[in-house]
């Protein structure tokens, strides 16, 4: 039996359904139809919407009853069916939810202003809501949703209302412009506060515009509210093509923004209009991957220290360790494994990076979800083949818990001793989107399983004959949404066993130290990402489309004015080195990545350290 609704959201992210409206559209239904009335004339359409949402992952679906109050039947001459269209609506529902969904009941604007600037009072208003709850709570929903209000007036006699007569919870959405705020100009943080005040236990969000302002403008009520907050953006602002409205946005891309409403403490997410049950598909693989909901959580049984046998030193456990220890600077550059067999090329850049110097090479473990080489095996290979120290990366998406100490132990027996454990990117975009991820545990889980092989221990508390010495690394994003998220999650990385930390990339050396300043408490070596860019594309790119990457103003303006292609390179190498020699006394050390797979640009950026 699942638990009450915010019961579920303490520490947990819900993912809300997409749009019922666009569905209905696409199934040939005009929109001069009453939507609400196909619950009772048509409810096998309303159903398959409700499945392909349940399919597709979604925690919560919506009753189709968005506009079921009384003054907008009565356009329809249906007045007399309120409480037959919303009775049939939840019943559809919680028959298509069983009893691991859960159901919000929709409700949204009267269609009428309040006084003074309307005929309707506060307290028609207040018995219209009470009117269509009622039947919504009889059919089995789980909460009441308001959506897509723009006067903060009207959603208070709903939120009061409903609240006076009825103890259920009840999320409060008001919609915004291109400017942030709401149709009369109130702020979104003032938002979240009023509508706290009036009654709600979730404040949100939704409709209207699309993820980019949402998002802009989510943070800031985040930061006014200490309840849950929710938010559902459109599919962007619609363009008319060939005389239909089309949105243009794409799945993919509001899985990428789900992700960054994650990473700001969003705890409802969904989408509205414009968008399907392909949009909620890719919204769960990467909600899962920030926070997975499902995690097996590793307490290994208590085992007598006279068991285990000492853990080996931390500067003793590699060449890199034993560097840092000593505080020398590490140099390290990312090698991307191949889409095939064929490594050659990769052996031939670890080779030069050798005879330049560097220290390490970074492999990345199925970067960005596509079909790679495995990380492990390229690891070995650079290893033995070419004697160059390796920090493999591994990922937490792909395997069971069980599976992923095996691989730990092989790869420590092979000779692998640096190694950077992240939660991983979902399949969404990759050779395989339909792939399924696992995520037992996260990166801190998986942190606090190395340690525990490292002391010895095996996941049954059990002792190993011999413990592993990984030098344990982490990742961390100093230019996260939420940074107060990100730095608890790296304080308990650090609390699990993390040894030292490998940024995303900085592009802004002032948000870095202040960065360095929140983590004194829990500071361990940083070796800090560097990106060569490219080309002001690059650019504009990574500040708008890379979760977590913040390129400020003045840098994009550089590369912006660079004359071509060669000098736009140039332009970005020049700013990397200009990072690096000033975030230098900082850091344990860099790891730049690799433009192109050519091996110039990065020892180009590197050359005055190493």
């Amino acid at each position: 039996m699942k638990k009450p609704f915010l019961d579920f959201i303490k520490g947990n992210i819900a993912l809300m359904d997409g749009a019922m409206g666009t569905e209905i559209y696409a199934r040939g239904i005009f929109i001069n139809t009453c939507y609400d009335e196909l619950n009772l004339s048509n409810p096998k359409m309303i159903k398959e919407i409700h499945r392909s949402y349940i399919e597709a992952g979604a925690d919560i679906i919506e009753t189709n009853t968005f506009g079921a109050n009384r003054i907008k039947l009565q356009k329809h001459s249906l007045e007399d069916k309120v409480h037959t269209i919303n009775y049939q609506g939840a019943e559809i529902a919680r028959e298509m939810a069983g009893n691991k969904v859960y159901v919000a009941g929709s409700i949204g604007p009267l269609g009428e202003r309040l006084e003074p600037w309307g005929i309707l009072s506060e307290q028609e208003a207040r018995e219209i809501y009470q009117e269509q709850a009622k039947p919504l709570l009889d059919g089995g929903v789980d909460i009441i949703s308001l959506e897509t209000f723009s006067d903060l007036h009207l959603i208070q006699q709903a939120i009061i209302g409903i609240k006076e007569k009825y103890d259920v919870p009840l999320m409060a959405h008001m919609t915004i412009g291109d400017d942030g705020n709401s149709l009369f100009g109130t702020p979104p943080e003032r938002l979240g506060v009023k509508m706290k005040e009036f009654g709600a236990d979730i404040v949100g969000l939704n409709c209207s515009v699309g993820p980019k302002i949402m998002l802009d403008s989510i943070i800031r009520m985040i930061a006014a509210v200490d309840i849950p907050v929710s938010v559902m953006p459109n599919a962007g602002i619609p363009q008319n093509v060939d005389g239909r409205n089309i949105y243009l946005a794409t799945a993919e891309y509001f899985g990428e923004y789900a992700r960054r409403f994650a990473q700001a403490g969003v705890q409802v997410i969904g989408s509205c209009c414009g968008t399907n049950a392909e949009f909620t598909k890719e919204m769960q693989k990467a909600i899962q991957s920030i926070r997975p909901r499902k995690r097996i959580k590793v307490r290994p049984q208590a085992v007598s220290e006279k068991e285990l046998k000492p853990e080996i030193p931390t500067y003793q456990r590699s060449e890199m360790a034993r560097k840092i220890h000593e505080n020398e600077f590490i140099t390290s550059v990312e090698i991307i494994p191949p889409r095939g067999i064929d490594h050659s090329n990769a052996l031939e850049r670890a080779k030069a990076l050798k005879q330049a110097g560097v220290d390490a090479v970074n492999i990345p473990d199925g970067p960005r979800a596509l079909s790679r080489m495995s990380s492990s095996y390229l690891s070995l290979a650079i290893q033995e083949k070419i004697g160059l120290e390796v920090i493999q990366h591994y990922a937490c998406r792909d395997r069971n818990l069980l599976g992923m100490v095996g691989d730990l132990l092989g790869a420590y027996s092979a000779g692998i001793k640096n190694i950077l454990l992240i939660t991983g990117d979902p399949p969404k975009m990759g050779t395989y989107p339909d792939a399924t991820a696992v995520f037992d545990v996260d990166s801190i889980g998986l942190t606090n399983v190395v340690y525990s092989l490292n002391r010895g221990m095996d996941l049954g508390g059990n002792p190993l004959k011999n413990p592993t010495g990984f030098f344990i690394g982490v990742g961390v994003n100093p230019s996260a949404v939420d940074l107060d998220y990100e730095i608890s999650r790296f304080e308990w990385k650090v609390k699990a066993g993390a040894q030292f930390a490998i940024t995303q990339p900085v592009f802004d050396a002032g948000q870095f130290t202040e960065f360095l300043k929140r983590i004194e408490h829990v500071r361990i070596p940083i070796i800090a990402g560097v990106w060569p860019l490219v080309s002001v594309q690059n650019a504009e790119f990574l500040n708008n489309e890379m979760p977590g990457a913040f390129v400020p103003d003045e840098i994009i303006k550089r590369m912006r004015a660079a004359k071509n292609k060669e000098g736009a390179q140039k332009t970005g190498i020049q700013i990397a080195r200009e990072l690096l020699k000033e975030l230098k006394v900082h850091l344990a050390g860099a790891q730049v990545s690799m433009p192109f797979g050519k091996v110039d640009a990065p020892l180009e950026v590197l050359k005055d350290v190493l």
